[in-house]
């Protein structure tokens, strides 16, 4: 896991938690940005700040310490198999036993 502050433009995830506290923390799930949400961060200004987002169908524009509130379950962490087990839509190889990865090889042989 990772903060939002850390993702590089054109990556993203899924929010796993909103930190901070009273109005800020109100404010931010306000916006949209809830846990199981996905994000991507689009572009960073210059100096890091702010950040630019894309979620649930809208661009939002948010401050760096702001986005260091919100963790992230990323990309390449829901990418790669785990303890044996595949997570995430994407599977590394078909002989896992998940239902998800057998469909993906009947689709690929279609």
């Amino acid at each position: 896991m990772t903060t939002l502050d850390r993702v590089r433009p054109g990556h993203g995830g899924v929010i796993a938690s909103i930190g901070g506290e009273g109005a800020l923390r109100r404010r931010l799930l306000d916006m949209g940005l809830t846990p199981k949400t996905r994000v991507e961060v689009r572009k960073v200004a210059p100096m890091g700040d702010p950040i630019e987002l894309y979620l649930r169908g809208y661009v939002l524009t948010l401050r760096g310490e702001d986005a260091a509130k919100i963790t992230l379950i990323s990309d390449t962490e829901t990418q790669k198999p785990q303890h044996g087990h595949c997570h995430g839509s994407y599977h590394h190889h078909e002989g896992c036993g998940c239902p998800s990865a057998q469909k993906q090889g009947e689709e690929q042989k279609a």
